[in-house]
Formats: C-alpha cells, sequence, structure tokens
C-alpha cells in the first residue's frame, strides 16, 4: 500500500514539472514574439517617412476668366463714363443686328457730320416716289450732286439698305417749317456742315432736325396701292434695331410734319403711322 501510494504521489510532481516547463517556453517565446513584433515596428517607423498635415497659410484664388475681370472692370466705371457709353452702344447694335439683315453701302458724299447719341431725337419717315430699289436709289443720290440721302431705305421685298451710320448726320429731311427748331426742340448747333442745302424762303427758315434724326426711306409711289407686309414687317425690325442701338426710343415723325406741303409719307400710310407713333409697330 504504502509503495502503491509513493509511485501516485510522484506523478503528479512530474506532471507538475512537465507543466511548468511547458508554461515557461510559451512566456519565454511569447515574451520574444512580442519584443521582435516591437522591434520590427519601431524599425518601420523609422524608416517611413513622416506625413505631416499643415493648415494651408493663404488661399489663393483661383484666376478669374475673361468675362468675370470684364464684368469688374465695368462695375468700377463711374456711370456715365464715355466707355460705358461705347460699350452700352456697341452691345445693342450687337444685339439688335442679331434679328435683322441690313446691306451697306456707305457714300462719303452722303456724311455731313458727326451725331452722337445725345443728339439723336427722331426717326422721320420718308417715300422715295418712285419704283427703283434700294441700290439704283443709292447710285442717284450719289451721281446728282445733290448730296442728299437717308439712312435707311426698305425695299417693297422687305430688304433693308443703309447708307449713312447711325452716328453722322443725313441731309433727309432739308428746311421745315419755320418755328419747327423751337417747337421739335432741337437747334442748328453748326455740326451740320450745311453742304448743297439751300434755303426754301421764309415759311421754311428752320433747319435742325437732320442733326438730330434718322431718316427712313420706303421704296413707295403715293396712290398707287399699299405698302407690302413684308416691307412693313422690315420697317418694325428697323425701328426696333434704332431702339436697340440708342437704348430710348426715338419719336416718330414723317417728313411732312417737319415741313407742310410735303407729300411723305402717303394718305396709304395713315393709319401705320399712327400705330407707329404708339406701339412702334404697323398693326
Amino acid at each position: 500500500m504504502s509503495a502503491t501510494c509513493l509511485i501516485s504521489t510522484k506523478r503528479p510532481s512530474l506532471v507538475i514539472l512537465a507543466i511548468s516547463v511547458v508554461m515557461a517556453s510559451t512566456l519565454l517565446f511569447g515574451c520574444t514574439d512580442a519584443a521582435d513584433e516591437r522591434a520590427e515596428a519601431d524599425k518601420a517607423a523609422e524608416t517611413e517617412p513622416r506625413k505631416i498635415e499643415v493648415e494651408p497659410v493663404r488661399n489663393f484664388p483661383d484666376p478669374t476668366n475673361d468675362q468675370d475681370e470684364a464684368e469688374a472692370d465695368t462695375s468700377e466705371r463711374a456711370p456715365g463714363t464715355d466707355a460705358e457709353t461705347d460699350v452700352s452702344e456697341a452691345s445693342g447694335a450687337e444685339s439688335a443686328a442679331a434679328d435683322i439683315a441690313i446691306a451697306e453701302d456707305f457714300r462719303e458724299s452722303f456724311d455731313h457730320g458727326p451725331k452722337g447719341a445725345e443728339h439723336q431725337k427722331y426717326i422721320v419717315l420718308h417715300d422715295t416716289e418712285g419704283e427703283s430699289d434700294a441700290a439704283s436709289v443709292i447710285d442717284w443720290w450719289d451721281s446728282n450732286g445733290n448730296l442728299v440721302a437717308a439712312h435707311f431705305i426698305v425695299n417693297k421685298d422687305g430688304s433693308i439698305w443703309q447708307c449713312v451710320p447711325l452716328d453722322r448726320i443725313a441731309h433727309h429731311a432739308g428746311y421745315g417749317d419755320t418755328g419747327h427748331n423751337e417747337q421739335y426742340g432741337i437747334s442748328e448747333d453748326g455740326r451740320d456742315d450745311m453742304k448743297s442745302s439751300s434755303p426754301i424762303g421764309g415759311d421754311f427758315a428752320d433747319y435742325g432736325t437732320n442733326a438730330s434724326s434718322i431718316g427712313i426711306e420706303m421704296v413707295h409711289v403715293g396712290g398707287e396701292g399699299d405698302y407690302p407686309e413684308a416691307q412693313l414687317d422690315a420697317l418694325d425690325a428697323l425701328i426696333a434695331y434704332i431702339d436697340d442701338y440708342y437704348g430710348f426710343e426715338s419719336e416718330i415723325i414723317d417728313h411732312k410734319a417737319w415741313r407742310s406741303g410735303n407729300s411723305d409719307t402717303s394718305p396709304e400710310f395713315a393709319d401705320y403711322l399712327e400705330s407707329y407713333q404708339t406701339k412702334r409697330i404697323h398693326q
């Protein structure tokens, strides 16, 4: 019995010893692995570059495009400057020109001086009193030596010809009734060279409207039928173009309003004239 007990007592000791050895080994190798991992991590940290996030000291704006620069330049200009006026008139003309086709045939003999927007007051409507088209009328005006012309001619088919720039004076209205300068709020200020202009007489002594107006001739002979719709539509567009160019609406009159006894515009245009004066279109 004693021997049996002794053997039984030793076996647990051996087991305990074996377990102790295993635990020690585990602890030893476990510590070694951890130490190795830390060493490798430290080594990696030393070899990798450090990443440092830095707040920007200054935010630089994106470069502005041409439109932004133009808007900024415009906003800095004082209202009413020449540059602002030029840009406004140019942009107005471009905007209007996009919706209307105008053939240009400028002749030196038709130019009688400067007419800036500040002098523009009236649109004067005329009839050519002939059947010739605009190109023929322009050639005749240029060859007869009278130095007379209107700014525009509107053909029956609706085509439009321009022979004097909008900022220049054309001799299209001539002398008017005495007292009309005062009535129409205009004066003879010396801008019009008045070449080839001959006084008519005491009842027609005023000569101011050429320098304050735009002249439009319509190919038409009074008493010989109505104005074609295409011609009237073109006149609608042309008046809108002139309004857009200047940025304001000029008063619309016809030639006989300036000088009593003139035939133009014709009686058949009377209703259209009233419509143009009130609505700026023919109907």
